[in-house]
């Protein structure tokens, strides 16, 4: 076997098994959710990379495919004209990492015009029944249920309930609306999107299985750490309490959810001691040093 296949070998491995089963575990990545978000973005791209340059390495003779490891590892890309001078066996081998790329890629898009086409009927069916509300910048539903929930992307609004209006006071409101316009702002809906990708392509693996519920959580306390910027912590816990049990549309992020208890006690305990971000990137670190002996092995041997 070419032992050029080993360094993304053991990428994938460390970004789809190891990684995964450390991030769900973190203290750190709850504390620091965005750096916990951004590892879990870092994982699945290199996870792609690494799988599509499997089949590259295979097909490639060994003293182009350690060309490939040099070229990724020194980020140098080949130039134009030696890309137009590949053989067939090396257009080939760029073929079948196309071909491996193309299978996340797809599953992508197919979530994104999923979720578009659910938030624009959803959009169509919010200006027949609801009324803007110019103080407050969001579109009023008349239901009694308490419910704050927005539409990202291209329908993006913020949509408040009748329900929502009678139970909030004007600070918990508040807190609910930048909770949500952070939702919009961030464009959560991609992390969440590819998210949903992963674990309908990848279903048994855990960067795919284990992402697709921890990604969404993390997303909202994202959104609650950038609503605690406008607003205090009792306001925003006591408007996801009031939201705990409303509801929202499919493919929209809510105020309240069923993740409203363990926001709820992680704005209002202790915060952590240390610096989850130093510990967050040491434990990365750590988990990555796994592939250096194969990256070494491989670039020693020739």
């Amino acid at each position: 076997m070419n032992h050029h296949v080993l360094p993304p070998l053991g990428l994938a491995l460390v970004t789809g098994l190891l990684l995964p089963w450390m991030l769900v575990r973190a203290a750190w990545a709850q504390q620091a959710p965005r750096l916990g978000l951004a590892v879990w973005i870092l994982c699945g791209a290199l996870f792609a990379a690494s799988t599509a340059m499997l089949p590259a390495q295979l097909l490639l003779p060994e003293r182009t495919s350690h060309r490939l490891v040099d070229m990724v590892l020194t980020l140098d890309p080949p130039s134009p004209g030696r890309l137009l001078g590949a053989t067939p066996r090396e257009a080939l081998a760029a073929l079948a990492a196309l071909a491996v790329l193309a299978v996340p890629g797809t599953g992508f898009v197919r979530e994104l015009l999923r979720a578009r086409r659910a938030r624009t009927r959803h959009a169509e069916l919010l200006r027949l029944v609801g009324r803007y509300d110019g103080r407050l910048g969001v579109t009023v539903l008349e239901d009694p249920r308490p419910a704050v929930y927005c539409l990202p992307g291209r329908s993006r609004r913020v949509v408040v309930s009748t329900g929502a209006l009678e139970v909030l006071t004007e600070r918990e409101l508040a807190a609910a609306l930048a909770h949500e316009r952070a939702h919009i702002g961030g464009r959560h809906h991609l992390l969440v999107a590819a998210a949903g990708a992963y674990a309908s392509v990848f279903r048994r693996l855990p960067l795919a299985r284990i992402g697709g519920r921890t990604v969404p959580l993390l997303v909202e306390m994202a959104a609650d750490d950038r609503a605690l910027r406008r607003c205090s912590s009792d306001a925003l816990a006591a408007a996801l309490y009031a939201l705990a049990t409303g509801r929202a549309p499919h493919k929209a992020f809510a105020a309240g959810g069923p993740s409203a208890a363990v926001r709820m006690r992680r704005i209002l305990g202790p915060r952590g001691t240390g610096r989850p971000v130093l510990r967050g990137l040491f434990s990365v670190a750590a988990s990555a040093s796994a592939i250096v002996p194969l990256v070494a092995l491989c670039c020693w041997t020739r």
